[in-house]
């Protein structure tokens, strides 16, 4: 949420990030209901004074029976009316500004390039060697020849955009949830929580997903949703708290299963596991005061980054365009693996800073240790990575002709010393 103080005073540049965005200016519409919601607030406030003036008068009024009782009652009646009339005039207008204010989004931070789409996102750099593999296979047939990925059984209990992983491609999900979560905590000095799965809507429009991403998440008939990142429960964790300024920054970690209706999305990526309704992701969650926030943010970038260093596996970073970036960043990077089937770079992580925009939301604040100010604090996340996107990537990136997948080194000690995973001769199922 922005704040309408701000707006007040920068109309202009409010209009200039939306259009960046491509959305219509709203910053008369807001100003002018805003403006129309105080003058009611400041007419009720009058007419209550009035009101308790009045009141107070007929106290020392000792005959009841008088025609000046009859008619001071007579007028804080009208005065009750005409509270009522503007009370109710304010309530449409409170309702018509959040309308307008919840579905407003962040504002796009200035080095952030202009862009209409995807096509115009900046890359920033290229890090790892890009293997010369002949006639790669894509991750979905090297599953399938290894009897490891079963989308058929998947498909018979819970429908499309679910998968079955087996034996060593299960133990390949364990180890590289245990090697993230290992890195994070011991390299980067996360601090690991295991969050609930299950929000209520308020937790989801703290961090922006709702109202206008209503149809993008699963909510159940008993008033839950399932998260579709563990961005909203790590965010709400600090929700209606003021933290003290000597503790910051907080940086958090978590893997979760994720949900996603994946609406809008018919058509794309239909074969293989790159767009699922459920999927596990290591999260990782900063607050921090603006003042450390960008280098919280390049932090937390770096320690996602080091995922796919210490894997060995080639990718980009991507600065995402004011056409691209979601609706509550401030600022996106995207990392980017390369895929040899895709002969493309495709998204393994989405690391955005939030500025104050979700803090806003769900109130969250520091109390500044020298001038005990309360402020609002940013917040940064990111993926550190998303679990099965960096399964796709091992198998297509360690791929051998005999098809067979290494196992990178890495990962080895917590695949109790395995180098190669081999197709099953047998399996149960």
């Amino acid at each position: 949420m922005l704040d309408i103080k701000w707006i007040r005073a920068n109309p202009d540049k409010l209009d200039e990030s939306l259009s960046k965005r491509g959305i219509d200016s709203v910053s008369k519409s807001i100003i002018h209901i805003d403006s129309e919601k105080r003058t009611l607030i400041s007419l009720i406030q009058k007419l209550q004074h009035e009101r308790k003036e009045k009141s107070n008068s007929v106290a020392h009024i000792y005959d009841k029976s008088s025609t000046d009782f009859e008619e001071i009652q007579n007028d804080v009646k009208l005065i009750n009316q005409k509270i009522t009339e503007l009370e109710t005039s304010l309530l449409h207008h409170e309702k018509r500004l959040s309308e307008i204010m919840d579905n407003l989004p962040n504002l796009v931070a200035d080095d952030v390039p202009y862009g209409t789409n995807s096509d115009m996102n900046k890359v920033l750099k290229e890090c790892g060697t890009i293997q010369n593999i002949k006639f790669p296979k894509h991750h979905y047939e090297i599953g399938k020849n290894l009897g490891m990925i079963d989308f058929n059984t998947a498909t018979k209990m819970s429908g499309s955009r679910f998968v079955i992983l087996k034996h060593d491609l299960a133990k390949l999900e364990r180890a590289l949830i245990n090697f993230m979560i290992d890195v994070h905590t011991t390299e980067f000095n996360f601090f690991e929580v295991s969050p609930p799965c299950l929000v209520k809507d308020h937790a989801m429009y703290n961090v922006g997903q709702l109202p206008k991403f209503a149809d993008a998440s699963f909510e159940t008939t008993t008033g839950y949703r399932l998260i579709p990142t563990a961005e909203v429960p790590l965010t709400n964790i600090f929700a209606n708290t003021t933290l003290l300024e000597e503790k910051l920054p907080i940086r958090l970690v978590a893997f979760t299963p994720c949900f996603r209706s994946e609406v809008g999305s018919a058509g794309k990526d239909v074969k293989g596991m790159l767009r699922m309704h459920q999927f596990g992701k290591v999260e990782l969650f900063t607050i921090a005061t603006p003042e450390e926030s960008n280098r919280e943010f390049e932090y937390l970038t770096t320690a996602a980054e080091t995922i796919l260093k210490k894997l060995c596996l080639p990718y980009r970073v991507v600065l995402l365009c004011s056409g691209d970036i979601g609706f509550a960043a401030h600022k996106t990077y995207d990392l980017e693996v390369w895929l040899p089937a895709q002969n493309c770079y495709r998204e393994i992580s989405s690391c955005s800073h939030f500025s104050s925009f979700q803090a806003r939301r769900s109130l969250s604040k520091y109390r500044e240790l020298c001038s005990k100010k309360v402020n609002f604090l940013h917040t940064i996340n990111g993926s550190g990575l998303a679990v099965g996107r960096t399964i796709i990537a091992i198998l297509e990136n360690y791929q051998n002709p005999d098809g067979s997948v290494t196992i990178p080194e890495k990962l080895r000690n917590y695949m109790g010393g395995q180098k190669l995973i081999t197709p099953l001769t047998e399996t149960v199922f």
